[in-house]
């Protein structure tokens, strides 16, 4: 087959990277040079931790292998089994954890509980006041600034793929070809979009009504640390958005135990994962409300650095990056990602939210499987 892929972020070049593994021809698009959307503005994390039981955790599970094995033959993706330590400071905060290590899908992911000390053996950088943490094996990160070009340098390499930047998609035409913004058109036997945050132009003209919505974050980066940091770090607050973590000792936490009034305001949690040079990415915030804003803002940089250096136990290195981004996340919450068929052969993947970078192999190869390749 000739399998057409506009969007270049991390789920169009999975769903190109599954093309190619099944000996298809790829022509992928791409509006910029590189991806530069959510794609390249996350944290790198596979992040089963938090996933909704059922298909969520099922796809993230599958992901993770997939990952994990793409990590082996790409090695530039900087794919590391490092899982993640969410940590707690009282005992409200510990009954959540206590919680989650008690579900039945516990072991698949990995969860167990563990004291303060066992914390820092698994992670020495972890030095400052807490009592335990929430342990998840599976998690994982990868480096999400050079992960997409890692795998477009080995897809060429195929000989099954063709790359196309700087070229926006801007009309369907006629079966299952596409006209860029060259004027050129494109013929395969099957056209996907993914698009990413990009719901306007082509996406709105073929879908006018679709159940997702975009979501502003703002994360930084740092200067190296000085040492390993050997495990993905989050706070407590995490709790309160990742659906695995629901339960009545979570209802207690949230009713006798607010959040900070800035940790509020922007909808947060700590996230915190090292990246391969040393420094270290910090995140998030979350807002919902279109239109969004076009400057970062200060106080929740502040937050975080407080939170931070209370987690480590000492200043936090320089901030040498700042930096807002837009994800597309599905409305309907019982759904991983949108899929949906404009036409025959023509179809859009779009909306996995927060979930883009942990699950984008496994949505791709459900595509894959679904579309019959």
């Amino acid at each position: 087959m000739r399998v057409i892929v506009v969007g270049a972020g991390v789920l169009g070049t999975m769903h190109a990277w599954h093309a190619v593994e099944r000996g298809h021809q790829v022509l992928h698009i791409e509006r910029e040079a590189e991806a530069r959307g959510a794609s390249v503005r996350n944290f790198g994390q596979i992040w089963v931790s938090g996933r909704a039981g059922g298909e969520e955790l099922h796809t993230a599970l599958r992901a993770r292998e997939l990952w994990e094995g793409i990590g082996e033959r790409v090695p530039g993706l900087g794919f590391r089994a490092i899982g993640s330590l969410t940590i707690v400071k009282n005992a409200a905060e510990r009954a959540v954890a206590e919680a989650a290590a008690r579900r039945p899908d516990a072991a698949a992911r990995g969860y167990r509980l563990l004291d303060a000390e066992e914390a820092r053996t698994l992670n020495p950088a972890l030095r400052g006041e807490f009592t335990g943490a929430l342990w998840c094996e599976r998690d994982a990160a990868v480096e999400p600034r050079i992960a997409q070009r890692a795998l477009k340098a080995a897809l060429l390499e195929s000989g099954r793929y063709r790359y196309l930047g700087g070229r926006e998609v801007r009309e369907v035409v006629g079966e299952r070809a596409v006209r860029d913004d060259h004027g050129e058109v494109h013929h395969g036997d099957a056209v996907l979009l993914c698009t990413g945050a990009w719901l306007g132009g082509l996406v709105r003209e073929l879908f006018p009504e679709l159940p997702v919505r975009r979501v502003r974050l703002q994360m930084m980066q740092t200067d190296p640390l000085g040492e390993p940091l050997t495990t993905s770090v989050a706070d407590a607050d995490s709790f309160r958005y990742y659906p695995a973590y629901r339960s009545d000792a979570l209802d207690a936490l949230n009713a006798g135990q607010a959040q900070a009034p800035t940790a509020a305001a922007h909808k947060m949690q700590l996230l915190m994962v090292q990246r391969a040079d040393g420094g270290l990415t910090i995140g998030d915030t979350h807002e919902y409300e279109a239109p969004f804003a076009f400057d970062t803002v200060e106080e929740p940089y502040e937050h975080l650095t407080g939170v931070v250096e209370s987690v480590l136990g000492r200043p936090l290195p320089r901030i040498r990056h700042r930096w807002a981004g837009v994800y597309a996340q599905c409305t309907d919450t019982t759904r991983v990602v949108h899929r949906q068929q404009a036409r025959d052969g023509v179809w859009l993947v779009t909306g996995p939210g927060g979930r883009g970078m942990t699950c984008a192999p496994a949505i791709a190869e459900t595509t894959a499987n679904e579309l019959g390749w």
